[in-house]
């Protein structure tokens, strides 16, 4: 029992993943592997295009009218804190270990293989639930276009356009809304997945264009909203009081979630030791900077009672005075962000499956690439389909807190990776170090962690807590009916592995 236990915490080594990707499209025997096709440029934009979308776009009204008001500002550079720790521990890590996986594959390289279970299917709360939770934002956006854009002649059935259930935080149900599904977001999902299928090179483009779009139509909501501000609807500030202001950094937190996306495209950069490390941290760091000043505007348009729940920017612009046809443009604007934060999201999942399945913690369709378009074909439509499922039947709200608090778990973890491999691998190269040796390290994995956990103790709700969990232990089920039986690194026989270290065998068969 002694010695199972102990090989349940036993790390892959790092030269196990580095030896498996030639980069240049092939791995051993010819096996197809991701394309060297992404730059710095495009991981930005990748980085952009997850982070600016269905938190900026919705969620900032909706917590401003019901968590935090006008201190949804606060709120937000709370969060921002947050993510600058783990934005920084994952440039790292992403510098070191540059293979696709995200927080599953820095997790296996230092707290074994259990946990970096635990991570990756944690990790299916943050891209595939936040997909589906961007989806729902998307649809609605879609829904106020058309019927603006066509002058009122366009109008979604509300059967047809909102989820079939809501949850009641007062008396802790799930409530019936009358509604069927959620169409356009069940559609819209499925037209996505189906552009990432179809090869990374093509998807970046995609999200770099829409990235455009949307920076641009932040920064005319920014500065055309200038005109339309009442300092007076600042006050009360903190009208739900310290509480409401954590609760909704718990919320707006999905606003930053795309970050660590960057670091799933590990294999598909060029060269990652430095692109990685430049897309994670100056797409974060863009981003915070707009998310303030969006705030600031968008609360002071209205009082915070009255920021629309649905189309928050562009409904509240137009409901301040401003032209409708000006809120019609902040709409595709939205859209576009909304779009592409979708893509990139359900880009990272398919990639932390097929890296799963490569360690034999997954069947071996999922590790599966195509030849033709170098992209896990089979777990991006797999990743699609599940997230249109939840997209058409779960409401924005339970979504998000799920995909906060799961990924609030996901960076506590890799912020305790960093300290352990600076001990045990201190000579390997970075090409992104935090600053301050071990030390230095440890004290930056203690900061983000005591962050991490103030941040879910002020401002997580019991309810979605315990779904998380719920959804932990359904993993734990599939772990030791799978993955515990057909684990490359502790059954390298069923693999036809001899030795000890999978980069042996393979050096041994080039």
């Amino acid at each position: 029992m002694a010695a199972v236990i102990k090989s349940l915490f036993k790390p892959k080594p790092i030269g196990d993943w580095l030896d498996h990707d030639s980069g240049h499209g092939h791995g051993p025997n010819g096996v197809a592997t991701y394309k060297k096709a992404l730059t710095w440029v495009d991981l930005t934009g990748i980085g952009i295009g997850a982070i600016i979308g269905a938190g900026i776009f919705t969620l900032t009204g909706r917590a401003a009218n019901l968590n935090a008001g006008p201190a949804i500002t606060i709120s937000y550079i709370i969060a921002g804190v947050v993510c600058v720790f783990a934005a920084f521990n994952y440039a790292e890590l992403a510098s070191m270990i540059p293979i696709s996986g995200s927080a599953y594959t820095y997790t296996y390289a230092t707290l074994g293989e259990f946990v970096a279970w635990i991570i990756g299917w944690d990790l299916m709360l943050e891209y595939i639930v936040g997909a589906a939770g961007v989806a729902v934002g998307w649809a609605g956006y879609v829904e106020y276009f058309l019927h603006e854009a066509s002058g009122g002649s366009i109008n979604f059935d509300k059967n047809w356009s909102n989820s079939p259930v809501i949850w009641n935080e007062d008396t802790q149900a799930f409530e019936v809304t009358g509604a069927y599904i959620n169409v356009a977001a069940l559609v819209g999902t499925l037209a996505m997945t189906a552009i990432l299928a179809s090869g990374v090179k093509l998807s970046a483009y995609v999200v770099n264009v829409f990235v455009v779009i949307k920076v641009i139509v932040v920064l005319m909501f920014i500065f055309a909203g200038i005109k339309w501000a009442n300092p007076a609807n600042y006050q009360p500030f903190t009208p739900y009081g310290f509480e409401g202001v954590f609760n909704g950094a718990i919320i707006v937190f999905f606003a930053y979630i795309g970050f660590d996306a960057v670091s799933t495209t590990a294999q598909e950069a060029r060269n990652p030791k430095t692109d990685l490390p430049i897309g994670i941290i100056a797409s974060l760091g863009i981003c915070t900077v707009l998310y303030i000043a969006t705030c600031l505007v968008l609360t002071s348009l209205l009082p915070y009672n009255q920021i629309p729940l649905k189309a928050s920017v562009a409904a509240a612009f137009v409901l301040a005075g401003g032209p409708s046809w000006f809120g019609v443009v902040l709409a595709f604007g939205a859209l576009a962000g909304l779009t592409s934060v979708m893509m990139v999201t359900l880009l990272g999942q398919p990639r932390i499956f097929q890296a799963m399945a490569n360690d034999g913690l997954f069947p071996q369709i999922f590790a599966k690439i195509s030849p033709k378009s170098g992209v896990p074909v089979f777990t991006t439509w797999f990743s699609g389909i599940i997230c249109a499922i939840l997209a058409a039947v779960l409401p924005i709200d339970i979504l998000a807190n799920l995909t906060s608090v799961g990924t609030l778990f996901a960076f506590f973890v890799v912020s305790v990776a960093i300290p352990i491999l600076r001990w045990r691998e201190p000579e390997r190269e970075r090409g992104f170090k935090i600053p301050g040796g071990f030390i230095g390290s440890l004290i930056f994995s203690i900061i983000s962690c005591g962050l991490i956990i103030v941040l879910l103790v002020f401002g997580g709700t019991a309810s979605t807590v315990i779904r998380v969990f719920v959804w932990l232990a359904i993993g734990l089920v599939v772990y030791f009916a799978f993955g515990f039986r057909y684990s490359k690194l502790r059954h390298p026989e069923k693999w036809g592995i001899a030795s000890t270290s999978v980069a042996e065998e393979y050096a041994e068969k080039k």
